[in-house]
Formats: C-alpha cells, sequence, structure tokens
C-alpha cells in the first residue's frame, strides 16, 4: 500500500484564512506554540503562493539559523566520506550558505543556470501526479519550514534541510537532473495509478535512497540518505539489493525508520541505462509487464 501522504503532516485553511498544520502528538514541535505559529506562518506562504511570481521570503529566526548550520556543517563531513561524485561535484557548482538557510527563490537563483530547475513552495502533501510530473518542466515541489532545535538532527517529515541539501545539490549535477527530469516525463505519461505508483517507487529506491557502487565502495546518491544525520552512517549495513525494476515496484517501504532495503547502481552509467531508460519510454502496458514479473 502507498503511504508517502503520511510523510506530512495534514494543512487545514481556516474560516478566517489562516492556515493551521496540524501536528501529531508524537511530533517534538508538538507542545512548542512558538513552533506551531512558525509551521502555520510559513505554510501559509506557499498556500499564497501564485505561479510565476518571486516565491514569498520566509523570516527565519536566528535559532531556525543556528538549526541549519549545525546540521549543514556536520552533513558536509559526512558528505565527504559517503557521498558520490556526482553529487559532491554539484555541491560546489551551487554553492549554498553555509551559516543560514538559504530562500528558495536564492535556491532557485543559484540553481536555474546550472541545470534549468526552479523551485516551488509547497504547503505540505502535493499530489503524487503533481509533485511528479512539474519534474518534467524543471520544477521542483519544497517545504520551506526547518525540524524543531530540540532535535536537530531528527525530522519526521521532509524539511527545507532534506529538500535543498539533499535534492538542489543532486539537481546541481546535469546527470541527476536529467534523471528527474525523466521521472517527472514518466509521470505525465501513465495514466493509471498503479503505474504512476510503480514510478514513483522507483524514483524512492534511486533519487530518494540510491546507493552505487563507486570508487570501490558504496557511495550513496539520494537525497533521503544524504539528508540524514544518521541514516548516512548506517546505510552500507542496510540489506543491498542490485538494481531492479521490477523488484523496486514491488518492494514495500516504511518511511518512518530507516530504509532497511536499498538498491545498488553499479555506475551512474549503469543507472542512466536501467532507470533512466525505463523512466523515458515506460507507459501502462510496459508497467503492467513489470508487476506480473515480480508476482
Amino acid at each position: 500500500m502507498f503511504e508517502e501522504a503520511q510523510y506530512f503532516a495534514p494543512i487545514e485553511a481556516q474560516a478566517d484564512g489562516s492556515v493551521v498544520v496540524e501536528l501529531s502528538a508524537s511530533h517534538p514541535g508538538f507542545a512548542d506554540p512558538v513552533y506551531r505559529a512558525r509551521r502555520n506562518a510559513i505554510a501559509r506562504l506557499a498556500v499564497d503562493y501564485r505561479p510565476g511570481t518571486p516565491i514569498p521570503e520566509a523570516e527565519y529566526t536566528e535559532q531556525e539559523h543556528e538549526v541549519w548550520a549545525m546540521v549543514s556543517r556536520e552533513l558536509a563531513i559526512k558528505h565527504a566520506k559517503y557521498a558520490t561524485g556526482e553529487y559532491l561535484d554539484g555541491v560546489a557548482r551551487l554553492g549554498l550558505p553555509a551559516e543560514r538557510i538559504p530562500q528558495l527563490e536564492e535556491v532557485s537563483r543559484l540553481l536555474e543556470p546550472l541545470t534549468g530547475f526552479r523551485y516551488l513552495p509547497a504547503a505540505g502533501l502535493v499530489p503524487l501526479r503533481d509533485f511528479y510530473g512539474v519534474l518534467a518542466d524543471g520544477l521542483f515541489h519544497s517545504t520551506q519550514y526547518i525540524r524543531h532545535h530540540s532535535v536537530p538532527f531528527y525530522t519526521p517529515e521532509p524539511d527545507v534541510v532534506h529538500e535543498v541539501i539533499g535534492h538542489a545539490n543532486a539537481l546541481a549535477g546535469p546527470r541527476y537532473a536529467a534523471l528527474y527530469r525523466l521521472a517527472g516525463q514518466a509521470a505525465r505519461r501513465v495514466e493509471g495509478e498503479e503505474a504512476l505508483e510503480f514510478v514513483s517507487k522507483v524514483f524512492w529506491f534511486t533519487l530518494e535512497f540510491g546507493v552505487m557502487r563507486e570508487r570501490g565502495e558504496l557511495r550513496a546518491y539520494g537525497a533521503g540518505i544524504l539528508s540524514s544525520y544518521g541514516e548516512i552512517e548506517e546505510f552500507r549495513g542496510m540489506d543491498i539489493r542490485p538494481l531492479d525494476l521490477a523488484a523496486m515496484g514491488a518492494t514495500h517501504y516504511d518511511i518512518t525508520k530507516y530504509q532497511d532495503v536499498l538498491f545498488r547502481a553499479e555506475s551512474l552509467d549503469h543507472l542512466e541505462d536501467v532507470v533512466g531508460s525505463f523512466w523515458e519510454t515506460c507507459d501502462d502496458d510496459s508497467i503492467a509487464k513489470l508487476t506480473g514479473a515480480a508476482v
């Protein structure tokens, strides 16, 4: 069963025009009224956004900038050890600020000259077809809030650390950016919900949680691993399986914990040949055949 919607706190519009983010009781910021007010205000920015206009700026607090700086610093150390060369090249090309949270419009200005990608603000869950479909146009939906300060190295949902440090650095690399675009084209091409889910699962096990053999060792290129302070230290010990489209489409995952099943590409060429070619040509019929093969 596809449950990625659980990844995001529900957003509810109030009669007075305000926006409320419904955090679960287990969320680190649940009992913090200041954090909850910040989440509501930042979600409202995305709700009010109109395509074609500059992305509204979030007025981040000093404490929020400190969380970014701490996580950014520690992740950079781990990236040097665990990230693929293409991702590290993207980090150098993009040049994200390390001491403060960049605005999404700023990220777009840095990214667009490199690979043509721009960011769009998201208040929370974006419908699956919309989220993946706009990748074909070089657009990426992103949240703007940052995790609660009490647990700077943990977030129960994708925040601006994941969306920008994880994805923008990958999108700064032309070969990864091309794969994102192909995933978007595939999401627009397929018609059935099962086929769309299959496309999204391949994305999950590659551009979100993909690993690759490089320089004689296993390295990560998936944004979910590269934005997670804890998971990046653990991924080499997981159940690492060969890159296999049918298996990826049939494998259940739990978004609430570290991914214990990962799929390994033997190189970036291999990833492009298998996954890139799939996204470039797949349709409902070809996916149905793969689904049948996995049963």
